[in-house]
């Protein structure tokens, strides 16, 4: 089958006509357009298939709250074609048995690419590094590390782990928290912690670990990934690294550009993740690192929970969100709808460049010919508002349920299979 998406914005440029044949991106002046499917792209925005280097899809042994099958359901209507499903499952991602059956799942689903990423230490116990090397070579070709959900805090531990995947060209993503410095707190250390009763999560448990981990970094000669960057500090850390020729990307989550911890007035556990929600300073500062550069990438951090995990006390809540269907709106409204970015620069930083950091070859291709066809076609001018009816995902805990959200995802070619249509998941069987 041949597709023919006419008049397309390519990253909000000039309309012109994209071809798909098989898996690949091809001539449009060469196909029989008598013989092609032929879609009106008409003020619809193309871009790369998107791509997350963090999510969190739970499964195995988190069920009842997302699996890899509804985390891709999830993804694809997001318009991605690429996720990096994190380590924390049960049994944890710490051996090549656990990240082959995440691999194995991923293409069963085959609504996306799922890259499993691998776990820095033991159970994420921070005692002893996991069996990186054997991860790295197994089916599912690990190029991630990570203990998300627990910092990598035992500095040598650190450094060894940086040096073992620098010679596997790997990177280590750190969840940059420590401790000692957040114990017992559920959101941003301030006035309003201190007038709402609840523990304070100071800026500068991040900011440490990762001016500490650039160090590392540079000592070893690795690459280091910082994970959902949520202060102004941060940023400046990041900045400095960068200058001095560190090896170091970092990303933002979609809710740390949009939402502040004012919300958190309500007591609504919606609200309730970690890093936490911060000050308007914060998320000003986060926005222009974004579209500077500072900060490499947006990635999702999307964390789903049952509802019993949500429908407690603030403090005794679970930490996160999910966000992988609602992720390119908030870059929109955040960044593209403010002038701080264009299309291309979302390109940039949502496809283009996770697949880069990842390594994950074919995704980091622009929308030219021979390039593989993972494409995603974007009505920016529809609005609406975000229903738990209308998420894929197993769980509903969206910080943005009842709020209007600007652009719809309308079609996406996952390696030039149709996986979303007019909006609607394509659910017919795929080849494993």
């Amino acid at each position: 089958m041949t597709t023919l998406l006419t008049g397309a914005a390519v990253l909000g440029g000039e309309p012109r006509d994209l071809a798909i044949e098989g898996d690949a991106l091809v001539d449009p002046s060469a196909i029989d357009r008598d013989r092609a499917e032929v879609i009106d792209a008409s003020g619809l925005i193309a871009l790369p298939g998107l791509v997350d280097l963090h999510a969190h899809l739970r499964q195995p042994g988190g069920e009842q709250a997302e699996t890899v099958a509804s985390g891709v359901r999830a993804a694809a209507a997001g318009g991605f074609t690429c996720v990096f499903a994190m380590a924390n499952t049960n049994p944890v991602a710490d051996t090549p048995a656990v990240v082959e059956q995440v691999h194995r799942l991923g293409l069963e689903a085959g609504l996306a690419t799922v890259r499993p990423i691998g776990a820095v230490t033991v159970g994420l116990a921070g005692e002893r590094l996991a069996d990186m090397t054997m991860l790295a070579r197994s089916a599912a070709r690990v190029t991630v590390f990570s203990d998300d959900g627990h910092c990598v805090h035992d500095a040598e531990l650190m450094r060894r782990a940086l040096e073992h995947a620098a010679a596997l060209d790997a990177v280590v993503a750190q969840h940059a928290q420590d401790p000692a410095l957040t114990r017992g707190a559920v959101m941003h250390e301030g006035p309003l912690s201190a007038e709402l009763g609840l523990g304070g999560w100071p800026s500068v448990a991040e900011a440490s670990i990762v001016a500490r981990d650039a160090m590392l970094a540079e000592l070893a000669g690795a690459r280091l990934h910082v994970c959902h960057v949520s202060t102004a500090e941060t940023v400046e850390v990041v900045r400095a690294a960068k200058a001095r020729g560190v090896r170091i990307t970092a990303e933002v989550a979609p809710h740390h550009l949009l939402l502040t911890e004012e919300l958190v007035r309500s007591y609504d556990a919606r609200f309730k993740v970690n890093p936490p929600l911060r000050t308007d300073a914060d998320v000003r500062a986060l926005r222009e690192a974004l579209a500077d550069g500072t900060i490499d990438i947006v990635a999702t951090d999307h964390a789903p929970h049952a509802p019993e995990a949500k429908l407690t006390a603030f403090a005794d809540a679970a930490f996160g969100m999910v966000g992988l269907e609602t992720a390119l709106s908030v870059v929109q409204m955040a960044c593209v709808e403010t002038g701080l970015m264009d299309w291309a620069g979302v390109a940039r930083a949502m496809s283009t460049t996770p697949a880069a950091i990842g390594r994950e070859p074919g995704y980091d291709a622009p929308l030219e010919i021979g390039a593989p066809a993972h494409v995603v076609l974007v009505d920016p001018a529809a609005r609406a508002v975000v229903e738990e009816r209308h998420l894929r995902g197993r769980s509903a805990n969206s910080p943005y349920l009842g709020r209007e959200l600007p652009g719809r995802v309308l079609h996406v070619w996952h390696a030039g299979r149709r996986t979303l249509a007019d909006g609607r998941i394509v659910t017919e069987e795929v080849g494993r």
